[in-house]
């Protein structure tokens, strides 16, 4: 027998201290975002002169293309682009054609805040993206100008989602953060808006993601205390999940009028199921979330390692992952952990 009769198999898929496998990985392109939610970037800590990462110091396409291809190969097969806010990247449209002719990769999708969906719809869909999911805590004007840090803009985000529809980045998803006595009475409006549209609107609770967005537990709306409120104004039924590791519980409403969800990491914790990692726009990989550290993927890269050298060191930090902050976090309260922001890895 050659060499050359020996069949290469691909690497098994690491699984993690609690057996988790990695299935899933957020990409975030760009630490920059154009607002300033009080939640992920409050606007008096990134004001004008705070410093971003400069060009130079963020991954470039041919870069988070190589690491990809290596997250597959360790059994990735969900890759996600996110932010910041995506869409500030250049030539976004790019990077997603690479990533959609990774072999095996089976769904490349992104979220934004739709603020320049309308103006990238098209070409979004024609890079091969899948489809898309647009952060919109409310559609009250003054709400949502609140919770994107003074911005008006509602309207072009409805407008993008329109465009999205329009172009077939479908089924499209909105995510909309709640917080008790902030936006949790424009709920039973949002669900209406959405209605009949074939969108699919998840409620996520607030997290304490980072550690700048000044979270209390008392601001927390549990999941079963929303599902209430909008099953009495329109009666709905849970549905299984579309795949092992989904976050979000689904609901179908009786009368057919389509799908809500709802993201429960703070009541309902499911870190035994996640199988998310992410990587930050610098080239971090992290495990978690909730993470206070993370693997630099870029220094080894730039220095000439090779594809097994990085591929050996992701599967290592997987091998030894134990994240489970959420369920942690369930039975005690305090946890002064100083943890990533969620702009610079994503949400």
């Amino acid at each position: 027998m050659t060499a050359s009769d020996i069949v290469q198999l691909p690497p098994p898929t690491p699984r993690d201290q609690m057996h988790r496998p990695l299935h899933d990985l957020r990409i975030s392109v760009m630490d920059r975002c154009n607002f300033r939610c009080p939640y992920c970037m409050p606007r008096e800590t990134f004001h004008e002169h705070y410093q971003f990462l400069k060009p130079t110091e963020r991954l470039s396409f041919e870069e988070i293309a190589r690491l990809s291809k290596l997250f597959v190969k360790l059994g990735a097969r969900k890759l996600r682009l996110t932010g910041g806010e995506p869409l500030l990247r250049p030539n976004l449209p790019e990077l997603i054609a690479e990533l959609c002719a990774i072999e095996n990769v089976q769904d490349v999708a992104l979220t934004t805040n739709g603020m320049l969906l309308e103006k990238h719809a098209t070409e979004l869909k024609a890079s091969g993206l899948n489809r898309i999911t647009v952060s919109l805590d409310s559609l009250n004007e003054e709400v949502f100008a609140q919770l994107s840090g003074g911005f008006k803009g509602r309207d072009q985000v409805l407008n993008g989602i329109r465009a999205a529809v329009e172009v077939g980045l479908t089924p499209i998803k909105i995510n909309a953060v709640v917080q008790r006595g902030v936006n949790d009475h424009t709920v039973i409006d949002m669900v209406e808006h959405f209605r009949h549209s074939g969108i699919i609107v998840r409620f996520i609770e607030y997290m304490d993601v980072g550690n700048r967005n000044h979270w209390q537990l008392d601001k927390v709306v549990p999941s079963k205390e929303l599902l209430a409120r909008i099953h009495d104004r329109w009666p709905l039924h849970a549905v299984p999940g579309n795949y092992h590791g989904e976050v979000a519980e689904r609901y179908v409403f009786d009368d057919s009028a389509g799908e809500i969800g709802f993201i429960s990491s703070v009541s309902q914790a499911f870190c035994g199921t996640c199988t998310r990692a992410r990587l930050s726009s610098e080239g971090v990989f992290y495990t978690c979330l909730f993470a206070t550290q993370g693997l630099d993927l870029k220094v080894p890269l730039r220095n000439g390692a090779s594809d097994d050298d990085l591929l050996e060191m992701i599967r290592n930090t997987w091998l030894q992952r134990t994240d489970r902050y959420s369920e942690l976090r369930k039975n005690d309260q305090e946890h002064p952990v100083r943890k990533i922001e969620m702009y610079y890895i994503g949400g």
